[in-house]
Order: structure tokens, then C-alpha cells, then sequence
């Protein structure tokens, strides 16, 4: 493969989250965890890789995530869950994902406690997805995602009812609720990208809202 130079993006991030280390962290006693990957491309123009997945499944059918999913008993951590995801959803070989962070344990929207990974891949590298479990495998330019003008809004439809909620449209993707929650929150804190909701907020209900407003405003603990 050919070896692209490091963007001094990645050398400011690697630098900006070296206190935050990719400790394999175990999930609690009797919780039902997952864990997923934030790939980055090492290339020029860092890209972030997504998945869509599947339309016949039935729970998140046809939404963009990142790589990842359920902790299950063989894996020795929640890092050895987002490398086994990652490579049985895209063929993303373990052995080509540099680990350089772990992000803060998020819950999902129905309670499931998610751990992300930071990792560097090779900006050549091959990936194709399972159609069992995914509908595409797609990368997103890192500079796209961190212009504020691309940070619009779409309706969704949560638990309690159908919401205008932010979201990024890339081609036929849009990028929205847990997955976007990690992706700001990591622009915000390693690229001081100060990305905000502002323009929604007096289009959303009350809960909604403060969810947002700590979102723009929390650090890395």
C-alpha cells in the first residue's frame, strides 16, 4: 500500500487527546455494552468512516453509525469488540488500526452504554461491508464535517414522537443522533471545531434542548 503523509490534522488530534489513552476498559457486571470505532483515514484529507445499515433489519434499520456493536463474552475488552466489529462489518483487519484514543462511554437512546474508540487507518486501505448486517460502507472528508454550514437538520422519528434534529447530509447519508453525539463532542474537543446547535433550539422541546446546549459545551473527563 501506498503510505500517504500524516495531515497535520491527525498529528494535532493525536497530540490534543494523548491524555485520554485507548485503555481496553471492560463493561460493568450484567450490563449489555458495545463498543464502536471512530476511524480516521491517514491521508492528506483525513476521511471518517461510516456505515448504513441494513434496510430488513429490525432495530436502527437504515441508519449511519460507526463500526461496532454488542460486547460479547470472547472478546477480551470493549476494544477488542470495536476491532472485531470493525472487521467482521467492513473487513477493516485489526492489525492496520492505529488506537489512539478511547472517547466517553455514551448511552444510546434506548440505555445501552456505547464506548468509542479514536483509530488511524491506512488511507488506501480496502473495505467492503457485510450485506447481512449493512446496506454501505462510505467515508466522509474530515474537513466536510467540520464546516458549521453543513451541520443542518432533518426530521426524526425518537420513542416519543417526530423531531427536527440535526444531522449532516452527505449524498444520500444523513449522519444523526448517538453517532453525530460522538462525532461533535470529538470535533469540538480535538479540533476546537466549536460546532453548535444554536439554530435549533427554539425548535425543540425542552429536554431535547439541554441535551444539546451540554453536548456544546462538556469536556473530555
Amino acid at each position: 500500500m501506498e503510505h500517504e503523509p500524516d495531515a497535520p490534522i491527525l498529528a494535532q488530534i493525536a497530540a490534543r487527546l494523548r491524555a485520554y489513552p485507548p485503555v481496553p476498559v471492560q463493561p460493568e457486571p450484567g450490563q449489555r455494552e458495545a463498543a464502536v470505532l471512530l476511524a480516521l483515514t491517514r491521508a492528506r484529507e483525513p476521511e471518517v468512516v461510516f456505515i448504513k445499515r441494513a434496510e430488513h433489519l429490525n432495530s436502527h434499520r437504515g441508519q449511519v453509525a460507526f463500526p461496532g456493536g454488542m460486547w460479547e463474552a470472547s472478546d477480551a475488552s470493549l476494544l477488542d469488540t470495536a476491532l472485531r466489529e470493525s472487521e467482521e462489518e467492513v473487513a477493516l483487519p485489526r492489525h492496520q488500526v492505529e488506537v489512539i484514543a478511547r472517547l466517553p462511554r455514551r448511552a444510546t437512546r434506548t440505555g445501552t452504554p456505547v464506548t468509542p474508540y479514536l483509530g488511524v487507518v491506512p488511507g488506501d486501505v480496502p473495505l467492503r461491508h457485510d450485506p447481512s448486517e449493512l446496506d454501505a460502507v462510505f467515508r466522509v472528508p474530515l474537513g466536510y464535517l467540520l464546516q458549521q454550514r453543513h451541520l443542518v437538520s432533518g426530521e426524526f422519528e425518537l420513542l416519543d414522537g417526530c423531531y427536527e434534529m440535526p444531522c449532516y447530509h452527505y449524498g444520500d447519508y444523513r449522519i444523526w443522533g448517538f453517532t453525530l453525539n460522538v462525532l461533535i463532542h470529538f470535533l469540538n474537543t480535538a479540533l476546537d471545531a466549536r460546532l453548535g446547535f444554536a439554530y435549533l433550539h427554539d425548535r425543540l422541546p425542552a429536554h431535547l434542548r439541554a441535551h444539546l446546549i451540554e453536548l456544546e459545551e462538556e469536556d473530555l473527563p
